[in-house]
């Protein structure tokens, strides 16, 4: 039979010859099996080291990042629909009957080529932003020619241009983690109840991890976005969540032995009471803040944790909120050696944002039906109520040229709350928009 090594609990028989051991080696992710064997050619990778992340060289990586929100995993309210759709699926009802099939599908594939170009990514790395989080959609990943591959590819070809990280984040997850308008879900997490949509997250995630195995630009996935609301009836989900981790760690290691792998707690990625003792040589706990005191006595349970396990904490998500708020919360965080992405790069209106995208003329008309009562029942009000069909497409078309960041504002106030550099404006950014 040969030498037979053992590692990580599979036996190898080095005795093979190289080029049928080499083969068996890629099958298994022998990289992260032996500790030390390198390929040769291989690139390193940002990873987890101890208390903190490193990158491929070894130094201390303070990740400083904006959210990719409303690109691929659209919301509600940075489309000023209050009181009307939420969800990726409730907007693209609403788009659906304003626009009609052929309209709709047109409208949604330039709304993801303008809204993120290769502008934006040199605007963000003008800033000093040094990563992204990008939120995506399991339904634009379901083939590996799907297109969430077609725009992450290109949005990874420019973050390397840039020297930007990119971190993918599955905002939205089959069966729904959270069960509310953020998953576009049915409307219950049923994703760790039904083994089917655990099967089906598993597949995503494979898929995601096979294609971006060897991309070092990618720092790493974050496996579910606030899995588990805090609704008192939903509490007793907490302890599925660590054991649906092991079980997708388990399986994107047999495809991918680089990529740092995000934890979110429980209860909106805030509750890490649910995690034992760590699994995975190469993970960093996540956690979100939005609305609290902007001081170390919200984060004295993250850093009591990172102190008792020897790993990385990081921030994903936070913001929506005052400068001064945010100028307070990033001093505590970095004073803590903890990095940080606040949400969102581009939005609506709102100056909550590195830049804001001003309103079509006509917007306000379709904000206004969007309010009302939707479903059949309320089929004949909405017909009454619905704008003329030309001041429909004229504001959809505006919109999509309304996203480019060349006609958007920068909030300079917005980028000095960071710590950032204020002084860029989109015509500076340079590259072209596709």
């Amino acid at each position: 039979m040969g030498n037979v090594r053992t590692a990580g609990g599979v036996e190898f028989d080095v005795g093979f010859p190289a080029e049928k051991a080499m083969s068996k080696f890629r099958l298994v992710g022998l990289a992260i099996l032996l500790p030390g064997w390198i390929p040769q050619g291989r690139a390193q990778f940002a990873h987890g080291e101890h208390k903190q992340i490193v990158d491929a060289a070894g130094k201390a990586l303070l990740v400083r990042a904006t959210n990719l929100g409303n690109w691929m995993v659209p919301e509600g309210y940075m489309w000023l629909f209050q009181g009307g759709p939420q969800s990726p699926g409730e907007i693209r009802a609403l788009v659906l009957q304003l626009l009609g099939p052929e309209g709709s599908a047109a409208f949604w594939q330039k709304y993801r080529e303008n809204y993120v170009t290769r502008e934006d990514i040199a605007l963000l790395h003008r800033a000093g932003f040094n990563a992204i989080r990008v939120p995506l959609h399991y339904s634009l990943f379901e083939s590996d020619d799907a297109e969430g591959f077609k725009l992450l590819d290109r949005l990874i070809g420019w973050s390397r241009a840039e020297n930007l990280y990119v971190i993918l984040d599955l905002h939205a997850a089959p069966g729904g983690q959270t069960g509310t308008n953020i998953d576009d879900s049915a409307g219950y997490p049923w994703l760790y109840q039904s083994p089917l949509e655990q099967e089906h997250l598993v597949a995503v995630w494979r898929r995601l991890a096979a294609h971006y195995r060897d991309e070092p630009a990618v720092l790493g996935y974050d496996l579910l976005n606030e899995p588990i609301p805090h609704f008192p009836k939903l509490a007793a989900l907490n302890p599925s969540l660590e054991p649906l981790y092991k079980k997708l760690t388990g399986e994107i290691r047999k495809v991918d032995a680089h990529h740092i792998l995000f934890l979110g707690g429980a209860q909106w990625d805030s509750n890490f009471a649910v995690f034992g003792k760590p699994f995975d040589a190469n993970t960093v706990y996540t956690f979100h803040k939005y609305w609290t005191a902007p001081d170390e006595s919200v984060l004295r349970q993250y850093i009591d944790f990172r102190e008792r396990y020897d790993v990385p904490i990081w921030m994903g998500e936070s913001g929506e909120n005052t400068d001064e708020w945010i100028a307070q919360f990033v001093k505590a965080l970095e004073k803590n050696n903890i990095g940080w992405a606040f949400w969102p790069y581009k939005k609506m209106g709102k100056p909550s944002a590195v830049v804001s995208i001003i309103p079509p003329a006509d917007w306000e008309k379709i904000v206004e039906f969007a309010k009302l009562a939707r479903g059949t029942g309320h089929a004949e009000e909405r017909l009454k109520a619905r704008p003329e069909q030309e001041t429909i497409v004229h504001a959809f078309d505006e919109l999509l040229e309304s996203v480019r960041v060349q006609k958007c504002r920068v909030n300079e106030g917005y980028l000095k709350a960071l710590g950032l550099k204020a002084d860029v404006t989109a015509a500076s950014a340079g590259g072209s928009a596709r």
